[in-house]
Order: structure tokens, then C-alpha cells, then sequence
């Protein structure tokens, strides 16, 4: 038998089969032929290429995967996206790079015995195989390739990363609330800074798009936090609950800021709602999971506030206003390409008063307009 038509025969046993039985046949079959290896590789990343097709990116691809299956099968999935982008060998942008980047810094998977290695690829191919189309993000959002590529960061992007991360390391909420504060404010302006430059351009890009992960637990509350932060600075999130990730579509600058916020926000609600919930276990609480979601609901709520009003009091031109519209009414037209049909959804499970309250009082603190403490910038 050919090394070809055993691997066929292995895929048609347990590919196209949910059970257990045809999954065991499939990998007795590629263990037994050490000859098979190559071709089986080949066509995993055969697999991998019509993720692309299907809109899929190599961090879309590795989420599913530890979503679905085990640290092994990520693994094996890097190697794969590693190996596909080799042969393929094409340029596909500067946010795609980095996907790949983070993918080289990562260990390999070991391989262990060859009948569990072979279940694990078969299991990680069932997977690919199934990935359903997701909406293509990198469509021409500018006249030339060239416009696609990422700016090198800007210095206002890095005091904005330097404050968050000092927000995120301080242990005094004051000090976080104060930090916080000051870097939605260098975010609002930088946004405005750009819009201005962008209007002197007479082939400024579009807007871009970005899917950003949303893990659980408590994703839904994650993901009110994370829309509130995309609408506090020009950009707009639409949620993928099956996959977890939403989609957030604005112009370049605003979607890097849009990052930065909400890692740092996620890292503030945590620490904040770690020593929360151990006072809260201290004094004889046990129901620990209503605490953390009605936690999570609340800041998500209370930082959506409190960020909108930092935004408006960055002071913005006449002659900027119409750019700013133009600018909006883009990311709504880009929105409408990509999901022209959104339903909306309540948050669940949100009945913890405790919580809710904590998460009230700690979103106040990572956010509150405290200006007055680093002085304004004329």
C-alpha cells in the first residue's frame, strides 16, 4: 500500500467520524507507517491554508485550539502555522508577523510514542477541519499595501504603555486610579493627533480591524469591559461568544490603544478582585463565582463611564469635528461589511450586590479622572 492511500485511509476512518473507535483505527494505521510522517504533515498544513481561506489567523486558530483540546495539540498547532508559513511563504502584514512571532518563541511539542502522537494530530486535524468561515479582516482597507503595515510606536504609545504598566504594578489604588486616568487622556489625544494628521493625508488609510481574545472565565463581563474601552476611544467590538474573541474594528492607532487599555484593565480587575473576594471569604463567604461575574459586571460598567467622560474632556477643535465624523461614520460602514446582521445580549448570572459593589468601587479606582494630581498638558 502506498504511503498516500494509507494516510487517505487513516483520514477517511477518523476524520470524518466523531467516535472514539474510528479516532484509535485511524492512529493504529499512521503509527504503523513511520513512511506516512511527511505526508501527514503536508497535509496539515494543507489544512491550515484553508483556514486562511476561511478568514481564520494564526492566534484564531491557536485560541480555538486551547479552547477545544490540550496544551499538546496548541503546540502542534504552532508547528504546523509555522511550517504552512514557510512554504507559503507569503507577506501577509505586520499584525500577522507578530501572530507568527509569538508562535516561534514557543516550545515545540514533545512527541512521545508514536500511536498518542498520531491521535493527538488526528484530533487536531478533526478540529481544522471543522472551523467554520469567519468574517475576512484583511480585506484592502487602503489604496496601497503599503498603508496596511504597522507605524513603528509611537513615543505617545509608549508613555501610554509605561503608565499602564505602572498602574498595573502599584499597590496603591490612588496612585492606579491616577495613572489610569492620565493614559486614557494621552489616548484620547493621541486619537485626535492622528485624525488631524490623517485629514492633511490625501491617501490616509481606513479603518483596520482586529480580533482580540476574550478567555474565560466570565467572558460575557470580559467582554462588556472590553466594548466599553472600544467605544471610549473611536472604535467599535462585536463579540464571537462559540470562539471567544471579538472583533474590533477603528483606525490603527486607536485599535493598538484599545489593547493596551484592556490587558491593563484585566490585570487591574483581577488584583483588585482577588483582595475583594478574600475579605469577602474572611468574613464567612463561600459563593465565590456570583461574587467574581456580579465583580466583573459592575467594573465593566462602572470603567465604560468613567472612560467616556475622560475622552470628552479632551478638548477637540470645530475644524477637527467633521474629520472626527468621517472618521466614525468609516468604522460604521466597516462594522456594517463585516456583520451586517448583530443580535444583542444580556449579561447573565449578575445578582451578587456584594460584587457588584466591589466591582463599583474598584472600576473608581482604576479610572477615576484624578487629573489634578499630574497636571494638565496645555
Amino acid at each position: 500500500m502506498s504511503t498516500s492511500s494509507a494516510v487517505d485511509r487513516a483520514f477517511r476512518s477518523a476524520l470524518y467520524d466523531t467516535g472514539d473507535d474510528t479516532l484509535d483505527t485511524g492512529a493504529s494505521l499512521l503509527a504503523a507507517d513511520p513512511t506516512a510522517d511527511a505526508e501527514i504533515a503536508r497535509r496539515g498544513e494543507d489544512f491550515v491554508a484553508a483556514a486562511w481561506q476561511r478568514g481564520w489567523q494564526p492566534a484564531d486558530v491557536v485560541r480555538v485550539v486551547r479552547r477545544e483540546l490540550e496544551e499538546t495539540h496548541v503546540r502542534l498547532a504552532g508547528s504546523l502555522i509555522l511550517a504552512q508559513a514557510r512554504r507559503d511563504g507569503r507577506t501577509r502584514g505586520a499584525r500577522w508577523e507578530a501572530q507568527l512571532a509569538e508562535l516561534r518563541a514557543e516550545e515545540p511539542a514533545p512527541r512521545g510514542d508514536r500511536f498518542s502522537h498520531a491521535t493527538a494530530v488526528l484530533e487536531l486535524y478533526r478540529l481544522l477541519l471543522r472551523l467554520p468561515a469567519l468574517e475576512p479582516l484583511d480585506e484592502a482597507a487602503a489604496p496601497s499595501p503599503a498603508g496596511r503595515e504597522r507605524k513603528p510606536e509611537s513615543r505617545m504609545l509608549g508613555r501610554i504603555r509605561a503608565l499602564l504598566a505602572k498602574a498595573e504594578a502599584t499597590g496603591f489604588p490612588e496612585e492606579a486610579e491616577a495613572l489610569s486616568a492620565k493614559a486614557q487622556e494621552l489616548m484620547a489625544r493621541h486619537s485626535v493627533d492622528e485624525a488631524l494628521l490623517a485629514a492633511r493625508t490625501p491617501a490616509a488609510e481606513g479603518p483596520d480591524a482586529v480580533r482580540i481574545g476574550v478567555e474565560p472565565p466570565y467572558e460575557q463581563a470580559k467582554a462588556v469591559l472590553l466594548d466599553a474601552v472600544a467605544s471610549a476611544n473611536h472604535c467599535r467590538a462585536v463579540w464571537n461568544e462559540p470562539f471567544g474573541f471579538s472583533t474590533v474594528v477603528g483606525f490603527a492607532p486607536d485599535l493598538e490603544a484599545v489593547e493596551l487599555l484592556f490587558t491593563s484593565l484585566l490585570v487591574q480587575a483581577t488584583s483588585a478582585m482577588t483582595k475583594a473576594e478574600a475579605a469577602q471569604r474572611a468574613g464567612g463567604r463561600k459563593r465565590t463565582k456570583t461574587f467574581r461575574q456580579a465583580f466583573l459586571a459592575a467594573y465593566a460598567h462602572r470603567v465604560g463611564d468613567r472612560l467616556a467622560a475622560a475622552a470628552a474632556e479632551v478638548p477637540v477643535g470645530g475644524d477637527l469635528l467633521p474629520v472626527l465624523a468621517s472618521r466614525e461614520a468609516a468604522v460604521g460602514e466597516r462594522v456594517e461589511r463585516l456583520f451586517p446582521s448583530t443580535t444583542t445580549t444580556r449579561l447573565r448570572g449578575v445578582g451578587d450586590v456584594a460584587g457588584w459593589e466591589e466591582g463599583s468601587r474598584a472600576a473608581e479606582e482604576a479610572v477615576a479622572a484624578t487629573r489634578r494630581r499630574l497636571g494638565r498638558r496645555r
